[in-house]
């Protein structure tokens, strides 16, 4: 491996670092013009691809990300436990229905969206996170106009997982002035346009409504914020020969491009004021 490595990657790895040092890459056209310029050989048939990719700015954000990707077919992956691993965080979003659960009938009934389990809930994040990764990836590799067998392997090469603790909703509140009497020492999600915003806990010995009376009373419904810090966290994992090698930056722009595409998709109002960031594992 070391020495696959050393006679072909680290040539075609030469010339990405090259591009990313300002240079252009060069088009074919563009050699017939320059005859001091070197021609592709037969025996680099992955300058092909990078010749495709001529015309855009190497310090764009494409090449110091997928530049150095384009040569995934001919430098294969890493030997079995030699993969690169980054750490994420997520914060600062809201709490969309579908990114919490319930198992009561009557919750269910009331709000569509909500996740009927535990499990369920998580495994959404977990394709909601892994999946809006996925697209960063692949729409700057076509942008750099990479062939579908090479995003192919990339996006196989890398391993998303995700750990987040789901809200149960065992009742439910529409609004702090919703009227209908809470049991006492129970508690329910209070909803606000399809977003959980709180959670009103009947302290009295009463059923009381989640709204608080015209006179406090010291054991009335107490209101509190969605437990904080509402996270998503865990782990990016490639086993690609050349992305092991990406530093914690390429990452962040990865987690940011993300966090942006979010911020722009079915649920984009919850991913607007939201933040990530990326450490070494």
């Amino acid at each position: 491996m070391e020495q696959f490595w050393s006679s072909r990657c680290r040539r075609l790895w030469k010339r990405i670092r090259s591009a990313f040092n300002g240079d252009r890459l060069f088009t074919k056209s563009s050699k017939e013009k320059n005859g001091d310029q070197r021609m592709l050989t037969a025996e680099e048939p992955e300058m092909e691809i990078l010749s495709n990719m001529a015309g855009i700015p190497a310090n764009s954000f494409i090449f110091p990300l997928l530049a150095t990707i384009s040569i995934v077919l001919g430098c294969g992956v890493m030997p079995a436990g030699q993969g690169s691993t980054r750490n994420f965080t997520v914060n600062g979003f809201t709490l969309p229905v579908a990114m919490a659960y319930s198992r009561a009938s009557n919750v269910l009934a009331r709000v569509p969206g909500i996740t009927i389990s535990e499990a369920g809930a998580i495994g959404f994040v977990e394709r909601l996170v892994k999946q809006t990764v996925f697209d960063v990836l692949d729409s700057q590799a076509r942008s750099a106009l990479l062939p579908d067998a090479a995003i192919s392997i990339i996006l196989s090469q890398l391993t998303v997982t995700v750990i987040y603790t789901p809200l149960m909703c065992s009742n439910v509140r529409f609004g702090v002035l919703d009227g209908d009497n809470l049991g006492m020492g129970k508690s329910a999600c209070i909803i606000v346009d399809s977003t959980v915003t709180a959670i009103c806990t009947n302290m009295d010995v009463q059923e009381r409504p989640c709204a608080p009376g015209p006179v406090p009373r010291p054991n009335g419904p107490k209101i509190t914020p969605v437990p904080d810090p509402l996270t998503i966290s865990r782990s990016l994992s490639t086993t690609n020969i050349i992305m092991v090698s990406w530093s914690n930056a390429m990452w962040q722009s990865v987690v940011n491009r993300a966090i942006r595409m979010l911020a722009s998709g079915p649920f984009g109002r919850h991913f607007f004021s939201a933040t990530a960031t990326v450490s070494r594992n």
